[in-house]
Parts: structure tokens; sequence; C-alpha cells
């Protein structure tokens, strides 16, 4: 596997893998002679004065960061989910976490009978929308309500049996399940109803890429209300390619994909950056549109060969651009990597602290290779979690940094963190 959203030379050309074959393309002078945006860094907690206490020298500090602006601005975001009747097969991934990871029967050898003829996942809770509804829900677990407005949209086709074809002329092949809202738990809800209804239909991607314009547009019709400054960011997950709203519903054709570039030139015009998800083996056979979709609205594109792991790659993509978050106890000399990166650029984590004031410096590495440093006083006093409290938080900010460490630029991320680490020593000495 390989993180396909930033595999650069030195010249600035940005290649992409798809099954063995690299495409690749050139950004524009301009862009390429651009500067490192500058790096904006908020630390939310501690508030200045404040004395944090905890039963362990550790302590918590949380924030947000963000570049290529002066000022911090909004997100909103809508999720754009494909519940298209291929969605139905196994993700690869135990999604439920129940021990029993959902395989295709009829690819294996078991008894005749043992699982009904139209089974083609032994485990409902491990499909492939299965996995794309989860990793929705984990994406909401990371952003900020308030900084980030966030919307659902659901896409398919329904099909005429008998034909092949769209079952009317003027049906609606995408939906609103919620407008943006900053309730997450309204997101939640929605969320819900889609894995309930479960897959069925074709898969148009024109017709889920006009709605979102509309409805991050603010156009006729829409049923949200997009925020003035706010980036406009649509995460696009899809395990095909575009069959609808032209030809049949079992292949695509050349017009479909047409269709989903042409409504991908339109969101550019709106200053909608579109992230593409390709998932399994089908998507990635034919990924023209979802690349082209990506690379029209200056968005990423990543193919996901085990449909599972969506879970970590949807939060792997900063709308921030945001790489990483390194936070150091100059006092102490003490470096955290803890600390977990949520797409709107909200980071936490953990530092280790000593008793008193520790002076604590929080850097940021951003996607263009920009750095960005604040340092705050920290008054600590111990007192406050209880050690199984703070194992708990601990585990669940590893876990998640396992997670996005799957589509974090390794290699360039370890360059910056030992650099920081040098700094630390130097500054010692």
């Amino acid at each position: 596997m390989f993180d396909a959203n930033a595999l650069r030379n030195a010249s600035g050309v940005v290649f992409v893998a798809v099954l063995g074959c690299v495409l690749a393309w050139t950004p524009s002078p301009a862009v390429a002679a651009a500067q490192p945006a500058p790096v904006v860094i908020e630390i939310s907690s501690p508030i200045p004065g404040e004395v944090v206490k905890n039963k362990s020298h550790i302590a918590p500090v949380r924030g947000n960061a963000q570049s290529g602006s002066e000022e911090p601005v909004d997100f909103d975001v809508f999720i754009a989910i494909d519940v298209s009747k291929s969605t139905r097969f196994p993700s690869g991934m135990d999604i439920d976490d129940d021990d029993e990871l959902g395989f295709n029967p009829h690819e294996e050898l078991v008894a005749p009978g043992t699982y009904p003829e139209e089974m083609v996942c032994s485990d409902p809770d491990d499909t492939i929308l299965a996995a794309e509804i989860s990793a929705a829900r984990l994406l909401l677990e990371g952003l900020e309500p308030g900084r980030t407005q966030v919307g659902v949209i659901a896409f398919s086709g329904e099909v005429d049996l008998e034909t092949g074809k769209r079952m009317h002329s003027n049906q609606k092949d995408a939906w609103v399940e919620v407008p943006l809202t900053e309730d997450f738990a309204r997101v939640e809800s929605a969320l819900d109803k889609i894995l309930a209804r479960g897959p069925h239909g074709a898969t148009n991607f024109a017709a889920a890429v006009h709605l979102t314009v509309i409805e991050l547009a603010g156009l006729t019709g829409a049923q949200s209300r997009p925020r003035p400054g706010a980036k406009k960011v649509v995460q696009f997950l899809t395990d095909g390619v575009p069959t609808f709203p032209f030809g049949m519903a079992a292949s695509a054709d050349p017009e479909d994909t047409e269709a989903a570039i042409s409504a991908a030139r339109l969101a550019r015009k709106a200053g909608i950056t579109i992230n593409t998800f390709a998932l399994g083996r089908h998507a990635l056979a034919s990924p023209v549109a979802a690349v082209e979709m990506a690379r029209l609205t200056v968005g990423s594109y990543t193919p996901v060969r085990n449909p599972g792991e969506i879970l970590a790659f949807l939060q792997g993509v900063s709308f921030a651009n945001i790489d990483d978050v390194v936070i150091t106890n100059i006092s102490t000399q003490e470096v955290s990597y803890d600390v977990h990166l949520a797409p709107d650029g909200t980071f936490s984590g953990f530092v280790p602290v000593q008793e008193g004031r520790n002076q604590v410096q929080v850097t940021v590495l951003a996607t263009d290779g920009g750095e960005g440093s604040v340092s705050l006083a920290l008054d600590f006093e111990m007192s406050g979690l209880t050690e199984n409290e703070l194992a708990v938080e601990l585990e669940r900010i590893k876990r998640r940094n396992k997670a996005l460490m799957l589509e974090l630029e390794r290699k360039r991320i370890e360059v910056f963190r030992e650099r920081q680490r040098k700094k630390v020593i130097i500054e010692a000495e």
C-alpha cells in the first residue's frame, strides 16, 4: 500500500500509482514555484493562567492548525457515500469487531446450502457500505463542531431490471441525507438510516457532484446554509466507476465518465475541493473519473485496495493541509508524538511534564513543507485524572494515530521529527 496523495519528485511532478500503472501530472509553474503557505496555530487548552492537574506527569494539549491562510477558516464538508448494489460485498475487514470476518460464500470452499444463494457477504456488518459508514463516523469524532459543518449525500441510481437502464429518465440518483450542520448527532442518525436501507442501484457520480455543488454553493433548492468564507470540501467515497446517467447499469460508458468530469469542472468554479476515495478492485480498474474529479478541483485521489481500510484513509486527508503535529516540553527535553490530528486541523495530545512551570512548544508540519511553531507556559500540579482514565485516553489516541499513519508521508514526517529531536538536544547543550 502507498500514499497516492503526495508522491512527488523534486521537479514537482505528482505521481499516482494504480494497479501497477503510474499516472502523473505536473503543477503549473506558478504552483511549482510557490513558497510554503503560512501555518496558523491556535491553542485552545490549556488557556493562559490555567493550572493543569493530573495524577501522572502528563498534560493534555489541544488546539487547531491550518496552512494556506493568514487567518483560521471554517470548513463546510459533505461526505458523499456510494450506496450502489455493489457495496453489499465484503470490505475485507471485521468492521463490527465481532471477531468474524465477513466473506463472500461464492468465492470460498463452503458446503452447498450453508448460506443463502443470494448472500455475498457472510456478515452484513462487514460490507463495503458498512465500512463507508464506519469511516464517516470516525471522521466525525475528530472534527470540531462550529469550526466544521458536515452534511451527508448518498448516491446510486435505480435500475430497470428489464432494460438494464435507469428506471426513469428524471429519477433522482443522489439525495441529501442531512444538510450542513454543526449537530453531529443528526449526522450520526443519517448514517444509521443509510446503513439500515442497505445497498441498491447503480452508480451516478455526476448526480452526486451536482448535488454537492447546489448545497455547498447555496444555490436554489439547497437545504444547506453554507457559510461565507468557509472552505468547501467533498469527501467522495465510491467502490466503482460511473455507470449512470447514460447507458447500462452494468458497464461504464464514456458519457458517464464525461458527465462526472463535467460536474467536477462546475465544482471547481464554485470553489469546491473534491477528495476522491476509490475502494476495491472495481473502483481501481478504471479510475479515470475519480482521478480527474480530484485533479480538476485541486483535491486528492486515494486508492484503497482493501475497502475496509477506508476507516484509516478517510481520516488521513487533511482539509487544513496539515500533515503532522509534535508537542515538545522544552523544560524536560521530552517530545510527544501521541497526538491525534483531525482533517480539519484540530489536534489533541499529551506531553510529559514536571511539577511547576513547563515551557511547551507545538510544532506543525504542513502538506506543502511549511512549518510553524507556538510556545506556551504550562503550569502543572499533581491531581486530576485517575491512572486508569489516563491510560484509556492514551490508548484511544495511539489507536487512532496507528490508523492515521497509513496515510501520512512516513519518510518526510520522520525527517521532520528527527529535526525536532536534534533541536531539543542542541538547545539543551
